[in-house]
């Protein structure tokens, strides 16, 4: 294991390693106090090397390390990639491809639904991994040896997970199933944040369009906030503060300070004047520019039944086929 904290040493491993026919890749953040997350460490296994690599060293420029990422003759593994590909996606604008990621991989093979990259590599791999050190504080410096070989341990038997699920694959015929969830996971689409679109997961029962035409907005002007000011957007207004403001829209900075989830803090300071901007905005659409929700089929008493069978139907005939039912329907 060799652990690299500057450009020049970063640049001769991502050579060596562009002439791998694949990597395994793994990383450690934090982002409790922040929008994004913060990366804080990289681990990259090859056939020969082991490598950690410190994104918070003095002057450490990453870019041999997203040049790599980028490289069609090396697909790159990861276990659970999503919140990876964030980080690289946001910090580095690129996405690694060609993609492999051994808990779809999983799926595929009949391993069930998400399973842990610890539970996975005890089952191919007859191995436990230690976990001892999963809820570090991976941005303190300097990093003990324990958490260090904890690391890269998430990316040594990955290797061999790998070569594991790819035989495997190969011999089911299902590599091509893979391939079109990593069209999914390798989609810029999927990574990119609109705020436009925050109020979508904010839950409102019962919601006039008028409400939501509020909500939208109000959501939106938070998600930009808390992007802007990169911290959680629960720390610029709670959910429950959104609903309240769409529920009873208010027409001045006084009513806004008056309602019981705005704190005054926010609704007296700088954020106070640009919120209420957004709260008139929306109350102001016209009818035909009010939003709906999106339509989900209903299920009554006469179809309640049919939609539990089809679930056990379901069920079975993935057990069988030896795949995991979230990839073939959505059960819910």
């Amino acid at each position: 294991m060799r652990v690299i904290t500057d450009t020049a040493a970063l640049s001769d491993c991502c050579n060596r390693l562009a002439k791998a026919e694949f990597i395994t890749v793994d990383t450690e953040f934090i982002r409790d106090k922040t929008y994004w997350p913060r990366l804080c460490l990289i681990q990259i296994a090859g056939p020969e090397d082991e490598l950690i690599v410190d994104p918070l060293a003095d002057g450490i420029d990453l870019a041999p390390f997203y040049w790599l990422m980028a490289q069609e003759s090396v697909t790159k593994v990861f276990h659970a990639a999503r919140q990876d590909v964030e980080i690289f996606f946001h910090e580095g604008q690129t996405i690694p491809t060609p993609l492999f990621d051994t808990q779809v991989a999983a799926m595929v093979c009949g391993f069930g639904d998400s399973i842990g990259y610890d539970n996975l590599a005890r089952k191919i791999l007859n191995v436990r991994i230690d976990k001892s050190s999963r809820f570090s504080d991976w941005a303190r410096r300097p990093l003990t040896e324990r958490q260090l070989n904890y690391a890269i341990q998430d990316v040594t038997h990955l290797r061999h997970v790998y070569e594991w699920l790819h035989t495997k694959l190969d011999e089911n015929g299902r590599s091509h199933w893979l391939q079109e969830e990593m069209a999914i996971l390798t989609a810029p689409s999927t990574y990119e944040m609109h705020p436009e679109n925050a109020w979508l997961r904010i839950k409102a029962r019962g919601a006039n369009r008028r409400f939501l035409g509020v909500l939208k907005h109000v959501a939106a002007w938070r998600e930009q906030a808390a992007q802007d000011r990169d911290i959680p957007r629960n720390r610029v207004l709670r959910d429950e503060a959104l609903v309240e403001i769409a529920g009873h829209p208010p027409k001045s900075i006084k009513e806004l300070g008056d309602l019981r989830n705005v704190p005054k803090g926010v609704a007296e300071g700088r954020l106070g004047q640009a919120l209420l901007a957004a709260i008139l905005e929306g109350v102001a659409l016209d009818e035909a520019e009010l939003p709906t929700l999106p339509k989900k089929p209903a299920v009554t008493t006469n179809n309640g039944s049919l939609v539990e069978l089809m679930k056990v139907l379901l069920k079975r005939q993935c057990e069988e086929a030896g795949v995991a039912p979230r990839l073939v329907a959505n059960a819910t």
